[in-house]
């Protein structure tokens, strides 16, 4: 499949998808606290959508090939699940760190993004994983630009966690996105510079590194959708939808309540 280049109209349609994909992880933000069901926050983010954007909610009824359909409005994984939560009646409990993952459709467009969330006061060690995973984010962005290379990017991300001692989720990667929720290129969160597709103004996809504070190992669970660490330790994630411009990148997906870019290392 080619990487499509997004007309001046496509790209404002866009910005706009982008925009309120990021109110609506606003808006949710001071429900996810402790004593609230995953179930809860998907039917707030749901409602929404719907009634408040007027748009879709794209992970509902989203059936990849080689899957049942996805049963929920948004994405919500909690601690050691790595991506893919399914919403359920389990509570978030105070120390909980919890991804939300929501994806915008409206008028026919897509856009997508992540936030870690702290239920309460979680541990030194949490704190940091989700901390590291924004700064590797945004150090994957940085190299967006057009003649840069999609290796750069995931060698941006896995030379600074790996030092560190975190690993790279090696099974999910970021994406082409417009039209369709998942289009070409691929985009890995690790590699080396100077390979892979170079980058060209009108390229839109996503960067959405997800860090483990153990090993890269991961499983599914039964439901066919939920991923988790092997060995049960925390994974965090991040994710923006990122424009290639003629001089650099736009996020797409950036609000009012949208964590700031860390500075610059």
């Amino acid at each position: 499949m080619s990487v499509s280049i997004k007309t001046p109209q496509e790209i404002e349609k866009m910005r706009i998808a982008g925009r309120l994909t990021g109110e609506a992880l606003d808006y949710i933000t001071p429900f996810v606290k402790a004593g609230v069901t995953t179930n809860e926050l998907d039917k707030l983010c749901h409602d929404y959508i719907v009634d408040m954007q007027h748009g879709i909610p794209a992970p509902l009824d989203y059936a990849p090939q080689g899957h049942t359909p996805y049963p929920k409005s948004i994405c919500t994984s909690i601690n050691h699940q790595v991506c893919h939560g399914v919403p359920g009646d389990k509570a978030l409990k105070n120390g909980d760190i919890v991804n939300l993952d929501i994806t915008v459709i409206k008028d026919g467009y897509h856009g997508d993004s992540s936030r870690m969330f702290y239920v309460g006061e979680p541990s030194i060690q949490a704190r940091r994983l989700c901390e590291i995973t924004w700064q590797a984010l945004w150090r994957g962005i940085r190299m967006v630009r057009p003649g840069a290379y999609l290796g750069d990017i995931g060698h941006a991300i896995q030379s600074f966690v790996e030092p560190l001692g975190y690993s790279v989720v090696r099974e999910f990667c970021g994406h082409g996105i417009g039209k369709h929720f998942h289009e070409a290129p691929q985009v890995l969160h690790y590699g080396r510079p100077k390979t892979g597709l170079v980058l060209e103004a009108g390229m839109i996809f996503t960067i959405e590194p997800m860090i483990n504070a153990g090993k890269a190992a991961i499983k599914h669970l039964g439901d066919g959708w939920t991923v988790v660490t092997k060995d049960h330790s925390l994974s965090a994630q991040y994710e923006h939808t990122i424009l290639v411009t003629d001089t650099g990148f736009e996020v797409l997906t950036v609000s009012d309540g949208c964590p700031p870019p860390p500075p610059l290392p």
